[in-house]
């Protein structure tokens, strides 16, 4: 998985005062979990950007003054309620031989029949919670729909993996292609129309809807 390197300040005082002058000084109060200590540190809030405001999935370089540097995750984020600034961040530290948890996004691939027979493309998960050791956490999951018809459904359990578990029941849906009122019920029927037509109309594919997503 890609990495982002965060740079930053280790934090000697952690009260109310030294919180509030680091925010007003375009700084994020941070901790450090999972080693033998929390550790508190301080980075400038642009430096989160990469990190946060992404669909991708990332882990987190930390780089302190003096030479430090710690593998993480951002394990939790909180944000002003009306500005959206980042207040607060806490990351979990990554050990090579100790498993972690993160949301990994969802990629499809391939172009579903089932869509191009009028039905509606539901992303039911654009992300999936996974358990992995730190060197076999993937960027993302991929999808194949190539396959996937009217009524069709791509669920969690057809996605196991060696190299990480997912942490969802095997039934949870992923994506789903609905029947919708102009949809082809019986596709082979409506392959053979096209046969008939296709001295006059061609082939061309008819264009996919947009996906919807449930979440």
């Amino acid at each position: 998985m890609k990495s982002i390197t965060i740079k930053g300040s280790q934090r000697e005082s952690v009260g109310k005062v030294s919180t509030k002058a680091l925010r007003n000084a375009g700084k994020v109060p941070c901790v450090l979990y999972g080693g033998e200590k929390p550790l508190h540190f301080s980075a400038n809030e642009l430096a989160f950007k990469k990190l946060v405001y992404t669909p991708n999935a990332y882990t987190a370089v930390i780089e302190l003054e003096g030479g430090e540097t710690f593998k993480a995750v951002l394990q939790d984020i909180q944000f002003h309620p009306v500005t959206d600034k980042i207040l607060h961040i806490d990351f979990y530290q990554l050990f090579a031989d100790k498993a972690v948890t993160m949301r990994i996004p969802v990629r499809l691939e391939g172009n579903s029949p089932g869509v191009k027979n009028g039905g509606r493309l539901l992303f039911r998960k654009r992300k999936l919670s996974i358990k992995a050791l730190p060197d076999l956490l993937p960027d993302f999951i991929t999808i194949d729909i190539s396959k996937l018809k009217i009524g069709g459904t791509i669920a969690v359990e057809t996605l196991l993996n060696d190299d990480f578990t997912i942490l969802h029941p095997d039934s949870t849906a992923v994506v789903q292609v609905k029947a919708s009122r102009n949809a082809v019920e019986d596709e082979e029927e409506d392959e053979e129309g096209e046969g008939e037509e296709g001295a006059e109309g061609g082939d061309a594919p008819a264009e996919a809807p947009a996906a919807e997503s449930a979440e």
